[in-house]
């Protein structure tokens, strides 16, 4: 089943795809799931069930087989040549394993409550030695300081591969942003009303500062439309808060940018923390939500020092930009200067350090913890009392 689109740019693999059932048959897939084996899913599997379902993930459709899932590792490719940079799976225990039999089907689950059924076309093994290989070629380190392979590490030993389909949505679709929760098909209508021909993606899991209002600005001289799209799944816990982050970003449209020139959205994924390999994981969700552009900026993804400054870019060079179909826009590092008076990049500064003002995500933590004002040269005075606002409600509560 797919769900009509337009063509501003066409989904990866051509398709977009929909797992979502509607109607009678919905209701009769939901009676009979309740007598299927349950597989619970954890925070990642449920973003990557709602991306699945919603075309997000095209082509997927469902949780990855096991010649996707090799090839995808060590080519960046799915078994029919498609570009693919991720992973995505469903990782069960042994034990629960044992009780599931290929061709059956199983209901996937969030607590007591069935979300999807899944037809196990494979079951393949997940133990360490492929947990590393994978750690390895999608992390460059098999390391357990990586948040992204020490959830790897945790995983069940069994991957479970095959088609899924949504009887009802993970319970964060309707408790968090379920107004800026757009589908594809939805962000796709939306770009195609306000006549856009050129739309430019933008990922961040973090606060809007200069800097970025600085890059997507660049961009939207040169496109008809920007969609401002943070991610609001599972990140690491020290990570500035969803909602907190949301509301800063709504305070810096109202008064900084075009409004008609604007689509806010939110990207349910999980971080991964992937770097290189998750620049062009985000970039072709992005084009399957009808984005023609892509930002990539400095140490995308990245965590710590596992990667490169400029090395999610670099990654872009790997294959025929027909293959990836969505033009990545790569920025520099962009920052304020105090003699140049405003936000500039090192392509466009000739001042040292000394006259930069830059702030790493931690010392922006820092200094909120601390409930001091971030400086104005960083961020928008409106953009910083919201963040030390919420900040404050958290640590209160």
């Amino acid at each position: 089943m797919s769900e009509p689109y337009y063509d501003v740019i066409r989904p990866h693999g051509g398709v977009l795809t929909d797992r979502v059932l509607r109607g009678e048959v919905r209701e009769a897939v939901r009676e009979r799931a309740e007598h299927m084996v349950r597989v619970p899913l954890g925070r990642m599997g449920l973003s990557d069930l709602e991306l699945l379902a919603t075309g997000a993930f095209s082509p997927l459709t469902g949780f990855m087989l096991k010649a996707d899932y090799d090839r995808c590792v060590e080519e960046m490719r799915l078994a029919n040549g498609l570009v693919w940079s991720i992973p995505v799976t469903l990782a069960v225990e042994k034990d629960l394993a044992d009780h599931i039999r290929e061709g059956q089907e199983v209901a996937l689950c969030e607590g007591e409550r069935v979300l999807a059924v899944m037809e196990v076309a494979e079951k393949y093994p997940y133990d360490q030695q492929v947990k590393e290989r994978e750690a390895r070629e999608v992390y460059r380190t098999i390391g357990e300081d990586h948040p992204g392979v020490a959830r790897l590490y945790r995983q069940g030993d069994v991957l479970l591969g095959g088609d899924i389909w949504l009887v009802d949505w993970p319970s964060a679709c309707k408790t968090e942003f379920p107004e800026l929760r757009h589908t594809p098909a939805q962000t796709r209508r939306m770009f195609a009303r306000r006549g856009w021909r050129s739309v430019v993606g933008f990922q961040t899991r973090n606060p809007i500062h200069r800097a970025h209002e600085y890059i997507q600005k660049t961009a939207l001289e040169i496109v008809d439309g920007l969609f401002l799209h943070p991610l609001v799944g599972e990140t690491k816990k020290d990570d500035i808060p969803a909602e907190v982050r949301i509301a800063s970003y709504q305070a810096i449209l109202r008064d900084y940018y075009p409004a008609e020139r604007v689509i806010l959205g939110v990207f349910p994924a999980a971080m991964r923390y992937a770097g290189p390999r998750e620049a062009i994981f985000h970039a072709i969700a992005r084009k399957n939500y009808g984005c023609t552009h892509f930002i990539v900026g400095r140490d995308h993804a990245g965590v710590g020092k596992f990667y490169g400054t400029y090395d999610a870019q670099n990654i872009f060079d790997e294959f025929p930009a027909e293959d990836i179909g969505i033009v990545p826009l790569r920025f520099e590092h962009a920052f304020y200067c105090k003699k140049c008076g405003g936000v500039v990049s090192a392509k466009t500064c000739p001042h040292g350090p000394e006259d930069r003002v830059f702030l790493s995500g931690t010392q922006v933590r820092e200094m909120l913890e601390r409930g001091e004002m971030l400086p104005e040269e960083f961020t928008r005075p409106e953009v910083a009392r919201v963040l030390l606002e919420g900040m404050k409600r958290r640590n209160d509560g």
